[in-house]
């Protein structure tokens, strides 16, 4: 947190295959020890009674929003350069961190959610489709999705149906059947993330793997969207804080004085995206 990330290749692999199919993998965004001490750190939440930012939900599922503002271990994502540059080409400069979602799934057998008369797929931001009408729902957001508890064929990760980021019409799942035709489960590691978008229709798979599935899933979208999360006014202001991370965390369009400076919220990555692009361009150059 001490400098601006650094660059990483441009993976023009992993923007086709996104454009293509509503979702991308991103191989190893995260180190191994990355990846314990964000599952030390959730499981310390969820065994905890703190009531924060908690979000539980049906079948027992468990969980905190706003996870940057409950432990500083969760930081070394928000910037991450593995992520970051793909996702600011998907969309603009002009962004903003909407949500941190830690989520716990438990094992079992579905009860109320994922079963035929409740199958669970779903787009994210609901109310956008409902506002401007299914086929005419823009890319607003993407998640990056890191799962930190062992990954297994049976641990219940998010499932996607590939193409649907660009369907007209709300995909039919079969009569009786809890999935539509074509969906599949990504096939990663643990040090892998899972960027998807909003218009992406996705759930969350059945975790059958004898404990909780831990993820841990930050939202990037425009800044003109309101966050889900608490205010991380505090985190802002935190010295160690890169510019970049102040702009994810909410950094708002003022002049030092307070008066108002239009766009000067976006400088941050703006100016750290038009240095990547030129270091980019002059490494495929060489």
């Amino acid at each position: 947190m001490n400098t601006a990330p650094p660059l990483a290749a441009s993976n023009a692999d992993a923007i086709d295959v996104f454009e293509r199919d509503g979702y991308a993998i991103i191989r190893n965004a995260i180190t191994p020890g990355l990846r314990d001490r964000l599952l030390a750190s959730a499981e310390k939440l969820l065994a905890s009674d703190m009531t924060q930012g908690r979000d539980r939900g049906g079948d027992g599922k468990d969980g905190f929003r706003g996870c940057l503002n409950l432990d500083p271990v969760f930081l070394p994502l928000l910037a991450n350069p593995a992520v970051l540059p793909i996702v600011v080409q998907l969309l603009s400069p002009n962004i903003h961190l909407l949500s941190a979602h830690l989520i716990a799934l438990p094992s079992g057998p579905p009860r109320t959610i994922r079963i035929p008369e409740r199958h669970g797929w779903h787009r994210d931001m609901y109310g956008v489709t409902a506002d401007l009408g299914f086929p005419h729902t823009p890319r607003m957001a993407i998640k990056a999705a890191h799962y930190l508890t062992p990954v297994t064929p049976n641990c219940g990760l998010t499932m996607f149906l590939p193409g649907s980021h660009r369907f007209t019409e709300e995909p039919v799942v079969p009569v009786g059947a809890i999935n539509p035709p074509g969906a599949v489960t990504p096939d990663i590691t643990g040090a892998d993330a899972v960027l998807f978008e909003n218009r992406t229709w996705h759930t969350g798979g059945i975790n059958l793997s004898d404990q909780p599935r831990i993820a841990l899933m930050l939202q990037y979208g425009y800044r003109w969207l309101q966050p889900v999360d608490d205010p991380a006014a505090e985190l802002r202001t935190d010295p160690a804080v890169t510019p970049v991370e102040q702009q994810l965390l909410g950094l708002p369009d003022r002049h030092p004085d307070g008066s108002l400076a239009k766009g000067s919220g976006a400088s941050p990555i703006r100016s750290w995206w038009g240095t990547y692009s030129m270091t980019s361009q002059s490494n495929r150059q060489h």
